[in-house]
């Protein structure tokens, strides 16, 4: 059996809605991080020691396990969320962990005297953290930050799972119906190919663009 254009239909949604829920989790993760990696540079020892515990949950725990939690356990709390809150809860808190890391390492790259002499004249410290250590921060945690939204668009994927169709989601209602698996997840891959190839080279133009000369980080998922 040969590939069906009228597959393209459906196979065009479920990559629409990809596109979707790892555009949300991602502006969800830099919201949560940005707050866990001040939290772990310049809070206290408590507010240090609880973002840790959660970056290190997160980080330690797979992700289907979370998002399965999220969506199967949560109900027997009382709080039930569709399957697209629960996908986007899932991811945004899973990548909210690594970008806080990210973010972390750019902050602590930023020059401490920068700090001090925001202070000398007359700013508080978080007008100084504000307007002067995470812009700098922001630009020098581009790279690492790139590879988290890659993975973040590839990792969606597991969304199908609490029967979402995303492109994944999409694939499977197709070969279950149809056995095309080669043909099907071939054209699956070929959709993931091209949308990393257009994001890593925007990416690198705005890595270029906003670089600071003789500053970098090298934080890495693993």
């Amino acid at each position: 059996m040969g590939f069906d254009p009228a597959w393209l239909g459906p196979l065009g949604r479920g990559l629409i809605l990809t596109l979707e829920i790892t555009a949300t989790c991602i502006v969800v993760g830099i919201v949560f991080g940005i707050i866990l990696a001040l939290g772990r540079v310049y809070g206290g020892r408590a507010v240090s020691i609880l973002c840790s515990l959660y970056i290190q949950f997160f980080r330690g725990t797979p992700l289907l396990v979370q998002l399965l939690m999220i969506y199967y356990g949560l109900p027997s709390w009382g709080i039930t969320l569709s399957p697209f809150l629960s996908g986007i809860l899932a991811l945004g808190l899973n990548t909210a962990a690594y970008q806080a890391e990210y973010l972390r390492g750019a902050i602590q790259a930023v020059e401490a005297g920068q700090l001090l002499a925001a202070r000398s004249v007359g700013m508080t410290k978080l007008q100084a953290i504000r307007h002067i250590i995470l812009p700098q921060a922001f630009r020098l945690v581009i790279p690492s930050w790139s590879n988290e939204l890659i993975l973040m668009l590839k990792y969606s994927s597991i969304v199908f799972s609490v029967t979402l169709l995303d492109l994944m989601g999409a694939a499977k209602r197709i070969v279950s119906a149809n056995f095309a698996y080669t043909q099907v997840f071939l054209v699956v891959a070929a959709f993931y190919l091209a949308l990393v190839f257009i994001i890593t080279q925007l990416l690198r133009l705005l890595e270029r663009r906003v670089r600071i000369p003789g500053l970098g980080t090298n934080a890495e998922r693993p």
